[in-house]
């Protein structure tokens, strides 16, 4: 999480789940079928949305679910998480407690940023950037939240010097976690507000600060559920923007990047001020071909 809050945008609406035991009897192949179209209501992906929650309910992978488990009888547990996916709109992520990013197993939960694929353009880029023989032997994460894009850099570079920076008690438990689990030892966590403790330089620096604008009409999901702070930023959304670009400049070494993300309607005006702090920008476009991530170098 980040620290640009602001009030909490959009209002989420509820809708009835099924009835928690009308199909009691049922095999988890009928179950999947009765509870897609109830999803459908809430989700663009109902079908997955009903087997991942079916999965958990039987504390199982998705693909042990499909392969070895829809003629099982349906478990206890399943209608209830399905309750909470339709009547009160939580994420999928917060439900399982799982969210994968860049191949790995996140754990998340309420008070951290559910990742999202977008910002697997930021290491994309950086990627990109360096070569066999220049990886980055140091690496920052700024707004690091559940550690995801700190760990996804230490699966491609793992002998770099890693640190994240997260304001967020709440989201950095979350990250302590993650990290404990893929890199234990690998990544060091700072508890502050941006680039103010830190004094060293990074060959590379990430960052997917708070970008959406105050007021914005946000999904119920996202709304009702993941922290405002690591979503609003201003009329504009450029509020953490602002403070980040003087910020950066004594925090990067020669001949590395910074990849910061952006909204998709951003890239003009965020571009403009980082060019006013003397930063060299190109933008680069997630998969969809949406603006998605400032590439900064000088």
């Amino acid at each position: 999480m980040r620290s640009c809050p602001s009030p909490r945008g959009g209002e989420g609406g509820s809708r009835a789940a099924p009835a928690a035991r009308e199909g009691e009897g049922l095999s988890t192949r009928a179950a999947l079928s009765r509870a897609t179209p109830a999803l459908a209501l809430v989700s663009d992906t109902p079908r997955l949305d009903a087997e991942l929650l079916m999965a958990h309910a039987l504390e199982v992978t998705r693909e042990s679910l499909l392969l070895e488990h829809l003629e099982d009888p349906i478990p206890p547990a399943f209608a209830n998480l399905l309750h909470r996916r339709v009547s009160d709109r939580e994420p999928i992520a917060y439900i399982t407690g799982i969210r994968q990013f860049w191949s790995l197993d996140l754990a998340v939960g309420p008070g951290v940023l559910i990742p999202r694929p977008d910002s697997e353009t930021l290491l994309e880029v950086a990627i990109a950037h360096f070569s066999a023989a220049t990886s980055p032997t140091s690496i920052l994460d700024l707004g690091t939240g559940s550690a995801a894009l700190l760990l996804a850099a230490l699966a491609e570079w793992p002998h770099a010097r890693v640190i994240g920076v997260e304001r967020s008690s709440a989201a950095l438990a979350w990250a302590r976690a993650n990290i404990a689990r893929h890199a234990p030892g690998h990544a060091k966590l700072i508890q502050a507000d941006w680039a103010d403790a830190l004094d060293a330089r990074f060959d590379l620096i990430l960052c997917n600060p708070p970008y959406v604008e105050t007021g914005t009409d946000l999904a119920p999901e996202v709304a009702l559920h993941e922290p405002a702070e690591a979503l609003f930023a201003g009329p504009d959304g450029l509020a953490c923007h602002r403070l980040l670009a003087p910020q950066l400049t004594p925090l990067l070494a020669p001949g590395g990047i910074a990849c910061i993300e952006i909204g998709a309607t951003q890239a003009a005006a965020a571009t403009a001020l980082f060019q006013a702090e003397g930063w060299t920008v190109h933008t680069r476009r997630d998969l969809a071909g949406r603006d998605r991530c400032l590439a900064l170098t000088r």
